[in-house]
């Protein structure tokens, strides 16, 4: 993690190119173009033709792919990639998030508040259940960004107060927290929280690393098959988990 690179990222990105007039108009979101400067502050690395697809950055024989959600998209570029290439998949996690409110007709943007949701690098196992036939490939890995951001949202939703169901206009970041990289099977393994005995259930797991039991079944689903941890047994209808090693 370089914590000043990130700055300078955010800085070439937004300072130089972002007037809160644009905010939401732009063809690129600011994430996505800031971690792209991060990645690669040498713009001639950027947006490469691979084939019949565009690599957001490649150096040499490494492609890195900068991914906020819906990996479904990413599945024909890595059939592709992953034959010649070594492929790391950049996925920015918000860890704190300052929510701003725009006024659609006035352009007025409210003072922001903050959301009283937490960010969690768990969230990236949604994501790999959706690709999960390339994961044991020996040519892919993942970094997961946790950044605080500025969250910008128009007041145009169904309540009220206009805000449930509003649209999300843009995000821009504001600080790198944390920078977590999964290159094998052990820093799979270093994903899983303290605390467990030696066998536990998805609910243990998702008691101790606070999220819901839904991504705590597809997260050991994806330990699981990439060897992290073993089932043992059945306590009822749920498996019983061990780390294996």
């Amino acid at each position: 993690m370089d914590a000043l690179l990130f700055e300078q990222a955010c800085e070439k990105t937004i300072n130089n190119n972002i007037e809160p007039s644009t905010i939401g108009t732009l063809s690129e979101k600011t994430i996505h173009s800031v971690l792209k400067n991060y990645y690669s502050p040498d713009i001639s690395n950027q947006e490469i033709r691979v084939d019949n697809y565009i690599a957001d950055i490649m150096k040499g024989d490494h492609i890195i792919e900068i991914q906020t959600g819906n990996f479904n998209k990413l599945r024909k570029k890595l059939e592709v990639y992953l034959v010649n290439y070594k492929v790391t998949i950049v996925y920015p996690v918000s860890r704190t998030k300052l929510i701003h409110w725009i006024n659609p007709d006035t352009g007025e943007i409210h003072k922001p508040r903050k959301s009283t949701k937490t960010g969690s690098y768990y969230e990236i196992f949604k994501e790999l259940y959706k690709i999960k036939p390339f994961l044991l490939n020996e040519n892919i890995s993942f970094n997961i960004l946790l950044l605080n951001v500025d969250e910008y949202r128009y007041l145009d939703g169904w309540s009220k107060d206009k805000k449930k169901g509003a649209s999300k206009c843009d995000k821009i970041p504001t600080k790198l927290v944390e920078d977590i990289a999964i290159n094998s099977i052990i820093d799979y393994g270093n994903l899983i929280p303290d605390g467990l005995n030696k066998e536990f259930t998805s609910r243990h797991f998702a008691k101790a690393a606070k999220i819901p039991i839904k991504l705590s079944q597809i997260t050991l689903n994806i330990l699981f098959f990439v060897g992290a941890v073993i089932r043992s047994d059945k306590d009822g209808n749920s498996y019983l988990y061990q780390r294996n090693f």
